[in-house]
């Protein structure tokens, strides 16, 4: 049954069987697809420094959006770059998928590499966001992982998808 229906978010409660017959209720959690792109040049990654009203700070993280309806990822990706960047890739090379928080939401995240990076002449992110682009060496992620500057999962998990770690 649906409890909740916004913009980009629903929220349903279902009754669930388990293995061996016992039922429990459970809720979920429904936001749609998204995307994460970490933008690479030769000694650098392009993240942004971005508000965030569930933890009220700022932290740390590849450019990422939603996928509007109708939109594959890849469009998702490309629009998302412009727009929190104001940068458009040559070359998007998809690095496989995410489930944020599989206990209690079906929310996943495709994860591309952008290279080839010029400016687009757009930069128009939604009226909702407090961004910063920045740009980190290469060389720094890895500590900045470890040291917990940078926590935002899904921007680790794409850092060690793009780089192999």
């Amino acid at each position: 049954m649906e409890i909740y229906r916004g913009k980009r978010l629903r929220i349903e409660t279902f009754e669930v069987t388990f293995p061996g017959g016992r039922k429990k209720e459970r809720v979920v959690v429904r936001p749609g697809g998204a995307v994460a792109i970490l933008p690479i040049e030769e000694d650098c990654c392009h993240l942004i420094r971005q508000y965030r009203h569930a933890i009220d700070r700022f932290i740390l993280e590849a450019p990422a959006g939603t996928m509007d309806e109708g939109e594959t990822p890849e469009e998702t990706a490309r629009r998302e770059l412009i727009e929190e960047t104001g940068m458009a890739a040559e070359t998007l090379i998809p690095r496989g998928y995410i489930f944020t928080t599989p206990g209690f939401t079906d929310e996943i995240i495709y994860l591309f590499e952008a290279q080839g990076l010029s400016p687009s002449g757009e930069y128009a992110m939604d009226e909702d966001e407090v961004i910063e682009p920045l740009r980190v060496a290469r060389d720094a992620l890895g500590e900045m992982i470890r040291d917990g500057t940078i926590v935002d999962a899904k921007t680790i998990c794409l850092i060690c998808r793009c780089f192999g770690w």
